[in-house]
């Protein structure tokens, strides 16, 4: 009998609703080019850290005896006390807030899967309900949404979320808004008035607030951090930070993108529920990864170390790109979103061709509305490579961009 490659007809349909993955698109792109450049290749692409880690967490990591014992025990899904305390205690001492790791706090495996999986735990799916999104955005949201069988809402967030541009009746039938800050991929950063209008909002129309802070570590000011969502909470006399869940992680502020370690913190109803959806879901973080994330999190050392490394890159690029694009100096992360004045597909591939540089097109960040696509026009730069090959490419970049609109 002749093997299908079919699916079978029962899978879920839901799958077919989720676009190809920004960085899927980008490689089909350069992959219809050759490059004509002998120089080395750079990526300005993936928002993935290539600062070396702590040099004390890779040994302990590679601590025989402890990862021995780690992997004959079975993974706790709410964490070990442990973990959890420290979570707690970084967050007390990062956002000047007071939260119980007993009932307020969970780890999870990133961002991204912390993200993803929220949302599959919190929309119920029913007729008529939406969810509300940057646009542009980190695509997990969507999917998070799209996979719920929620109806996503694109708010324009060009650089910030413009909450007056989503319609009364669209907040109505909101169960959950996903908010980034700072900004992937504008860099910019919410301020508190503006996170409490999100938190007033919520209450008002009775939905949630997923606040992914994953760069809130990464920032130019040193006497100003990003505010979070937990701040913005306090601050309106929410002490038990309802319908607001912040995410963070340890893969920008650390360096360890490949430890996958996060966490989930805020309104304890919201909490306890997920844990139950986590339970099933079967993500508890190995334990080995946990006894490590729990030193990283005590640790601000090699932070502060971090943040002047990128706050340096940007010192050193931020003339080049602001001569070629006028560009504003991100407030946080390690992203530049300049406007290019061409087509943001076809710059791309140019400057892969030309150059051996590879940035991600706007457009792949966004979805059309009304017919415009919020992206369309930009790039998003991403200073993760070693300093010198950054400001290289940017160089390169610049010039490239300077033959092309000439």
């Amino acid at each position: 009998m002749p093997l299908s490659n079919k699916l079978p007809s029962f899978v879920n349909s839901n799958i077919q609703k989720l676009h190809p993955y920004p960085f899927e698109r980008l490689r089909k792109l350069t992959s219809s080019h050759s490059t004509k450049s002998n120089h080395q290749h750079v990526s300005l692409a993936l928002g993935e850290p290539k600062h070396q880690a702590p040099e004390w967490i890779v040994d302990e990591l590679a601590d025989r005896s402890g990862l021995r014992s780690s992997l004959g025990t079975y993974p706790i899904t709410r964490g070990t006390d442990e973990l959890r305390e420290a979570i707690s205690a970084w967050i007390q001492r990062r956002y000047r807030v007071s939260i119980d790791p007993e009932t307020q706090v969970l780890p999870v495996n990133g961002t991204r899967e912390g993200l993803f999986s929220f949302g599959q735990a919190t929309l119920s799916g029913a007729d008529g309900t939406r969810t509300v999104l940057p646009n542009p955005f980190y695509q997990i949201y969507e999917g998070s949404c799209l996979l719920a069988e929620s109806n996503p809402f694109f708010m324009s967030s060009t650089v910030k979320p413009d909450f007056d541009t989503v319609p009364q009746h669209v907040w109505e039938q909101a169960e959950l808004l996903f908010l980034c800050t700072p900004n992937n991929p504008s860099g910019a950063v919410l301020q508190f008035e503006e996170l409490k209008r999100a938190i007033e909002l919520a209450h008002l129309h009775d939905f949630v607030i997923a606040s992914d802070e994953c760069y809130s570590e990464i920032y130019l000011d040193e006497d100003s951090p990003p505010c979070g969502i937990l701040q913005a909470a306090q601050e309106l006399g929410l002490t038990d930070y309802r319908k607001c869940v912040a995410f963070n992680s340890l893969s920008k502020r650390s360096n360890v993108p490949g430890l996958r370690s996060g966490f989930v913190a805020g309104d304890a109803s919201l909490i306890s529920m997920f844990l139950k959806y986590r339970t099933y879901h079967g993500c508890a973080m190995p334990m080995h990864i946990q006894n490590a994330s729990l030193r990283l999190w005590q640790d601000e050392e090699h932070v502060t170390e971090n943040r002047g490394c990128y706050r340096k890159k940007v010192e050193e690029v931020h003339p080049i790109l602001n001569a070629q694009f006028g560009c504003t100096k991100p407030e946080g992360a390690f992203y530049y979103w300049p406007e290019l004045g061409m087509d943001d597909e076809q710059f791309t591939s140019e400057l892969f061709v030309r150059q051996n540089i590879t940035v991600l097109p706007g457009s792949y960040l966004a979805r059309a509305m009304n017919g415009h696509n919020p992206g369309m026009g930009r790039v998003r730069i991403a200073l993760v490579a070693p300093m010198h090959e950054c400001i290289d490419a940017v160089k390169r970049l610049c010039e490239t961009h300077a033959v092309l609109m000439s």
